[in-house]
């Protein structure tokens, strides 16, 4: 019924679990193939990958473009577009498949909606907490969900609005605001991410950071320079 399409660049670490919790509903029948778009890893990636039974093709590196070729080599009426480092928690498959049967009742007009998740990190901290807190606000308030929770689309939903652009960065929010805050359903499910990022950089430093490059991409800036700066990087 539907295919999961995961980005990866060097994702070891983390792409197991995220393809473990994939298991249960592909023995179901609700996942009907899983497409691996690789950047170009130096580790156990592909091997990770072709273990699994996954799909494993190769892309230039670049989420955008990365994801657009798994869109082109998934075979599924519905899309799931997930991160390598992002892994969804048990019970969600049992969510889709609701949102899935209740938009089938609508016929065609359920082919034009789109599903998230909740974002949660893996982290037990006040300040994971209070960053789970703002992105909530920010999806109530905007509507604007990023590609760390997931999204669910149908192929024809997704190829009208002309899939995703092969942008460096902001590839995710191009794709979200063409949807449309109407056609956006967020679920319960949560959608737990690495907080790898924010440990490094510190949560303030690189929430600041997303929040200035956000600023950046309305404003018009060339998505190869919201890339740069993103990655901390002034050249």
């Amino acid at each position: 019924m539907l295919s999961v399409v995961i980005p990866t660049l060097n994702a070891e670490k983390s792409l197991t679990r995220v393809l473990a919790a994939l298991i249960r509903p592909t023995v179901r029948g609700l996942i009907k193939d899983v497409v691996i778009v690789d950047g170009g890893s130096s580790d156990g990636t592909e091997q990770i990958a072709e273990t699994s039974g996954a799909n494993f093709i190769q892309a230039p590196k670049g989420r955008g473009t990365q994801l657009a070729a798994g869109a082109q080599a998934a075979r599924g009426e519905w899309l799931l577009f997930l991160h390598a480092d992002t892994v969804l928690q048990p019970g969600w498959e049992e969510e889709v498949e609701t949102l899935l049967e209740r938009l089938e009742k609508r016929g065609e007009k359920g082919l034009d909606f789109a599903a998230v998740f909740k974002f949660a990190l893996d982290d037990f901290s006040f300040w994971a907490r209070m960053l789970e807190r703002v992105v909530s606000w920010r999806c109530w308030l905007f509507g604007l969900p990023y590609g760390d929770q997931g999204l669910l689309v149908s192929r024809r939903l997704y190829d009208k609005l002309g899939g995703y652009r092969p942008l460096q960065i902001m590839e995710d929010v191009d794709l979200v605001r063409r949807i449309g805050r109407r056609r956006l359903v967020f679920l319960r499910a949560p959608a737990v991410t690495s907080p790898e990022r924010y440990l490094n950089d510190g949560y303030i430093a690189r929430s600041s950071r997303n929040a200035f490059c956000l600023m950046l991409y309305y404003l018009g800036i060339n998505p190869d320079r919201i890339a740069r700066i993103y990655a901390g990087r002034s050249n």
